[in-house]
């Protein structure tokens, strides 16, 4: 996967969980998937990357 591709996938996943907890603000969506991002950084392996992102925001969201 390449930065593009992943870049692409991961504004999917705000646009997703946007769409899923409309009563959080985008911004703070943003936040948490640019957190759960970071935490993925250094990785090597990046094909599940934006899921592994999104399972974790998702779990934020819904505490």
């Amino acid at each position: 996967m390449t930065q593009e591709d992943e870049a692409r996938a991961l504004l999917a996943v705000i646009n997703h969980l946007a769409e899923r907890f409309p009563d959080k603000p985008r911004s703070d969506i943003e936040s948490v998937v640019a957190e759960e991002h970071g935490n993925l950084s250094g990785g090597p392996i990046r094909d599940y990357v934006p899921i592994l992102v999104e399972h974790a925001a998702r779990n934020r969201l819904t505490k």
